[in-house]
């Protein structure tokens, strides 16, 4: 099995006396509040799906992945894991203070040790995260609109119940990988998904599964953009699919609490180090990984890769382009395998998809499944 991110499978999560404990303690401890982002994060780290970080980030760890996409010590890290509060609030809390985190209905969810705090520059993390400046951008929006004090220092977190969606599919990094050693699987390919899957991702898929012993197909299931369908239902598109088209033996559906940065490029490299967690060995990337708008070139999250040390990231990346039916060819193929001018392509924006839901029609089978069209009319006329 495949190491952890820097050797070592972080577990941070509170045994259910610690957690009864907290909540007696919690009355007599400062507390912060967090956002579902932070909560998000906050559940990452504990399980170790963002190991090897303890917590949330210290200046040293922040300022390196801003600057260098490093860890102190040369671990490659590509995107802040951060937890911040208004400049009033900070300066109610003191530097070894153990803060009570509580989640969206004031329930504890978990303790920092605080151990820094400091201030950033929202500009610079924006510039060299995600390219841009633009606050039209949705992850530099999140970055203008938290709080102007960075609050750093080691986790606890309390066990969360998944929703009944993702009952049975919401698995931890270590169960992950004992799924895949009971298996006997030796090399893992993951599959990053935010929406439905269609033929084109179904191919990629296909080719990668012919490579390795075994398919995580790990659906991103925390907070995106507006406009992205429901996890409910895209957990049941999902379901359909590897119920009816992929081999049951060697294909494993679990999901990934985590929420959507769009950094693209560097969140590629995130997405791999959390599958390497989870005990991937490769890790599929196609075309605009993670973006959004016209930010990121076409192929800008595969170049990427080529900027640090194989053997430091430790995830072999495997590299697709954008694949597509061609009618001549009477099959699925991409450019590097296919001769025919792109009229003899199946092309649907994503606008005309949406049309042909609502209007209660099946796109082409070459496009999407049977099965997952009707999924997707059904919730459009809901």
């Amino acid at each position: 099995m495949i190491d952890p991110h820097g050797g070592v499978l972080v577990d941070r999560v509170f045994s259910v006396d610690e957690a009864s404990d907290l909540r007696k303690r919690v009355s007599e401890m400062p507390v912060l509040k967090l956002n579902d982002r932070a909560a998000s994060d906050l559940k990452m780290i504990s399980i170790g799906a963002f190991s090897p970080l303890t917590g949330f980030m210290d200046r040293e760890q922040y300022e390196g992945t801003v600057r260098d996409a490093h860890l102190p010590g040369g671990i490659p890290w590509t995107v802040p894991v951060t937890l911040t509060t208004d400049s009033a609030t900070a300066s109610g809390l003191r530097e070894g203070d153990e803060i009570a985190l509580l989640n969206g209905d004031g329930e504890p969810a978990g303790t920092l040790l605080l151990e820094e705090k400091f201030e950033y520059d929202r500009k610079l993390e924006a510039r060299e995260v995600y390219r841009t400046e633009d606050e039209a951008h949705p992850g530099v929006a999140n970055v203008y609109s938290q709080g102007e004090v960075m609050l750093g220092g080691s986790i606890r977190a309390v066990a969360v119940e998944p929703a009944d969606v993702y009952a049975g599919s919401d698995r931890p990094p270590a169960e992950t990988r004992r799924i895949f050693e009971e298996a006997g699987w030796n090399t893992i390919v993951g599959f990053q998904t935010r929406n439905p899957i269609h033929r084109a991702h179904e191919y990629i898929m296909k080719c990668a599964l012919e490579l390795v012993d075994g398919l995580l197909v790990h659906p991103l299931v925390g907070e995106t953009k507006a406009g992205d369908i429901g996890a409910e239902v895209r957990m049941r598109c999902y379901r359909a699919l590897l119920e009816a088209y992929y081999p049951a033996d060697r294909t494993l559906l679990s999901v990934l609490p985590a929420f959507m940065r769009y950094a693209g490029p560097r969140e590629a490299i995130f997405h791999a180090i959390m599958r390497k967690n989870y005990g991937c060995t490769h890790f599929i990337v196609g075309r605009d990984h993670a973006g959004v708008g016209d930010y990121y070139g076409t192929y800008d999250a595969q170049h990427i890769f080529r900027e640090f040390d194989p053997a430091a990231l430790g995830i072999a990346p495997m590299m697709f382009e954008h694949s597509f039916y061609c009618k001549s060819c009477g099959g699925m193929a991409t450019a590097k395998t296919c001769p025919h001018p792109g009229e003899d392509h199946v092309f649907l924006s994503g606008t005309r998809v949406r049309e042909m839901l609502v209007a209660g029609e099946r796109p082409p089978p070459e496009f999407t499944r049977a099965e997952i069209a009707d999924i997707l009319i059904e919730a459009e006329q809901a």
